[in-house]
């Protein structure tokens, strides 16, 4: 996409401006500013009525005779920021512009141009106003194109990967999606070296730093946007610009144009939309359950419109113990080369592509079938515990890797007996239980029973977090409950919470930006040597092979960084736990 106003260097190529012999005097370097009108102005005191960005031309007639005034004009064009100075030789200089002005333009950075010829200003207007007008009529049909373009992806529910993809092809710029820990959720290099833009990508997006929620960051040249909804970020969309890193070069340094601001917050607006989207073909039984189990999750529905919904489906939740549960398969993919059409890309190379270290991989005959084939069995094998048991309760899948279940129990004494004899059942119902030696096999998780269908979502989001950080535990547990998680393992099923991400980003985020400038240093490291130490300096030390003074000197300047007292037990836990967090966070 060409910018939409031309630039100084495209004008002097423009036909009117040639015929008028054009010579540059001064302001070489300055040839790729843009050009946002032509005045035409015979008073020295021109640049009052200027607002920057114009191309000014001039015979000279009303220009100052004595060189102070001369340098006075150059330095208000100058100043107020117009584009170029254009002087047609002939009615007040004969052969050359006043070598006092050309010099004056040339500290100024001020691009002068001589027309040697008589020229018609009204055909240089004529032409460059044209040229603007071209490029505003082509900037809105990128705008429209955009606009469509992202809409269809919204309506089609198009997955982070394809928005990114259409954002980088309608940019003709590398693209890249991370979540509030500066992970690469999503790139596209947009025909750039992949492994260039990802290299030490955490250091490099941590001194990205843009003002407001949607900036340029003109000294590493990207485009940046928060992504989220309801008032909840999850992320960064960033687009670089210009494309090729290069911000000199031949190539525009202001602002990137409108259109380009216009795209990268519809590409957020479309992430933020598809994360709030759930797509499934489910029978009408089993989407009903799902959109009652989505909406105490979501907070989306009243309790008591959901109460009477589950009633009408012969579930009682009025005046129940309820327990939530999450089941899962403790890997997301299959091992080896997946189905087409089941979780992989289909033979004709569309679909999702493959996670990065995922698949393939060596196939093993315990492999399950793949994605959502494995997800419907497990499925329905929950369904029919429930049944074997005699329980009440909503099931249905809640993502693309969990099913959940809202266990409806008469009192609170019932429930150690009905997780136990659900988890049998299931056992019995599904082959992949117990966790068999190479870790594989279904992951039964169970939340706190609360006693109110207020309390509900308290008791799925903790099975849920359960459920993700089990897949790490390889005890062979009938169900995980909270005892069975310490902190690290809490702190992993948190990993994705943004909450979680902001905490780590508020404690450590100084501490972390410098070492992203400086790193041969990694002060990080000394503070985990400090922490896994209990504080004690001396092991601190040995642990991180320092002299105790220089680990001491070190203590100093990331209590200096953080803005901490590494004395106080309180800052030092508050630090330790955001550590652990931060492990969690950058650990699959």
């Amino acid at each position: 996409m060409s910018p939409v106003f031309p630039t100084v260097r495209e004008v002097l190529a423009l036909d009117p401006v040639r015929r008028g012999a054009p010579r540059l005097v001064a302001g070489e370097a300055a040839l790729d500013r843009p050009v946002r009108w032509v005045h035409v102005a015979e008073v020295p005191d021109i640049a009052t009525l200027l607002g920057g960005g114009e191309l000014v031309l001039t015979t000279g007639i009303g220009l100052p005779a004595d060189d102070a005034g001369l340098r006075a004009f150059i330095g208000d064009l100058a100043q107020v920021g117009v584009s170029g100075l254009v002087v047609e030789l002939g009615r007040r200089y004969p052969s050359e512009v006043p070598r006092v002005m050309a010099a004056a333009a040339e500290r100024r950075g001020l691009p002068l141009v001589e027309l040697r010829r008589a020229t018609p200003f009204v055909r240089i207007t004529e032409a460059v106003h044209a040229l603007i007008v071209d490029a505003q009529l082509h900037e809105l049909r990128a705008t429209e194109e955009i606009h469509q373009r992202f809409t269809d992806l919204s309506v089609e529910g198009a997955g982070a990967a394809e928005v990114v993809r259409q954002a980088a092809e309608l940019a003709g710029c590398p693209v890249v999606l991370e979540n509030l820990s500066r992970q690469v959720l999503g790139y596209d290099p947009a025909g750039e070296s992949a492994e260039l833009l990802l290299d030490g990508w955490e250091q490099h997006s941590r001194r990205i730093r843009p003002t407001g929620r949607t900036a340029y960051d003109a000294d590493s040249g990207w485009l940046v946007t928060t992504v989220g909804a309801r008032g909840q970020d999850w992320g960064r969309l960033l687009l670089r610009w210009p494309a090729g890193g290069d911000l000199g070069a031949g190539r525009p340094v202001g602002s990137p144009p409108t259109r380009l601001t216009i795209l990268v917050e519809r590409a957020a607006s479309t992430l933020a939309l598809g994360r709030l989207i759930r797509r499934d073909a489910e029978g009408l039984e089993r989407q009903l359950h799902r959109t009652l189990l989505t909406a105490l999750l979501d907070h989306s529905r009243p309790v008591d419109e959901i109460a009477l919904r589950a009633r009408a489906l012969g579930v009682t939740l009025d005046r129940r113990h309820l327990v939530g549960i999450m089941v899962r398969h403790r890997r997301d993919r299959t091992p080896g080369h997946p189905v087409p059409g089941e979780g992989g890309p289909a033979a004709d190379g569309s679909g999702p592509p493959p996670a990065t270290g995922s698949w393939p991989a060596p196939a093993t005959p315990a492999d399950p079938p793949a994605g959502p084939a494995r997800l419907r069995d497990l499925a329905e094998a929950v369904g029919q515990a429930l049944r074997e048991t005699k329980l009440s309760g909503l099931t249905s899948p809640v993502d693309d890797q969990a099913v959940g279940v809202l266990l409806a129990l008469p009192d609170a004494t019932a429930e150690e007996r009905a997780l136990t004899a659900f988890a049998a059942a299931l056992r019995r119902r599904h082959p992949d239980q117990p966790v068999p030696p190479g870790g594989g096999g279904v992951i039964i998780a169970a939340g706190s029973g609360v006693g109110s269908l207020r309390e509900v979502r308290r008791s799925l989001v903790e099975a849920r977090q359960l459920a993700e950080a089990a897949r790490r535990d390889r005890r062979d547990l009938p169900i995980f409950r909270l005892p069975h998680v310490g902190l690290a393992g809490l702190l992993h099923l948190l990993r994705d919470e943004p909450r979680l991400q902001t905490f780590v980003e508020r404690e450590l985020g100084a501490l972390l930006t410098h070492d992203a400038h400086h790193p041969r240093e990694q002060l990080l490291g000394t503070l985990r040597a400090y922490l896994e130490q209990g504080r004690n300096k001396s092991a601190g030390a040995a642990a991180a092979h320092l002299s105790r003074p220089a680990f001491y000197e070190r203590l100093a300047r990331i209590g200096r960084i953080l803005a901490v007292d590494l004395d106080s037990v309180e800052t030092c836990l508050s630090l330790h736990v955001a550590l652990l967090a931060l492990d969690a966070i950058r650990t699959p």
